[in-house]
C-alpha cells in the first residue's frame, strides 16, 4: 500500500506545502481548490458564478490525472466567504451532479486565500 502523490499542470500549482491531491488505495484526498487560472495564478473574476465554476474545473483537472472524474467525488467541502452564495453553489452542482448527490459541507469564513469568494475540496473515488 502506497500513496501516490497527483500533480496536474492543468490545474493551479500548490502555493504552500501541500500535494493538489493524495492516492491512497482507491481513495483520492483533493486539497482545497480556490478559482485559480493555472497558467497565470490570478484569480479568473471577481464575479461569484465565474469563481464556482473555475474551482470545479481545477478539481476536475486532478480528479483527471488521478484517474478518477468528478461524478466519482463522495465528499466535497465548500468553503464561502459570504453563505449568501450557498444557493449559486446549489445550482452549479444540481447542473454539475446527477442524483444522488455527494455528500457535502458548507462553510462560512471569514477570508480566503488571494481574495478568494470560495473554495472546495473534496474526496473521491478512483473506481
Amino acid at each position: 500500500m502506497t500513496k501516490e502523490y497527483i500533480y496536474t499542470d492543468k490545474a493551479p500549482s500548490a502555493i504552500g506545502a501541500y500535494s493538489q491531491a493524495v492516492k491512497f488505495e482507491n481513495t483520492i484526498y483533493l486539497s482545497g481548490q480556490i478559482p485559480l487560472d493555472p497558467k497565470e495564478m490570478v484569480l479568473v473574476s471577481s464575479d461569484i458564478n465565474d469563481q464556482i465554476e473555475q474551482v470545479f474545473v481545477n478539481l476536475s483537472h486532478v480528479l483527471n490525472e488521478a484517474g478518477s472524474s468528478l461524478d466519482k467525488i463522495l465528499k466535497l467541502n465548500v468553503y464561502l466567504t459570504d453563505l449568501q452564495n450557498f444557493s449559486k453553489v446549489n445550482e452549479h452542482m444540481e447542473k454539475i451532479f446527477n442524483k444522488p448527490y455527494p455528500a457535502r459541507a458548507a462553510i462560512g469564513i471569514k477570508d480566503l486565500p488571494k481574495g478568494a469568494l470560495i473554495e472546495i475540496d473534496a474526496i473521491a473515488s478512483s473506481k
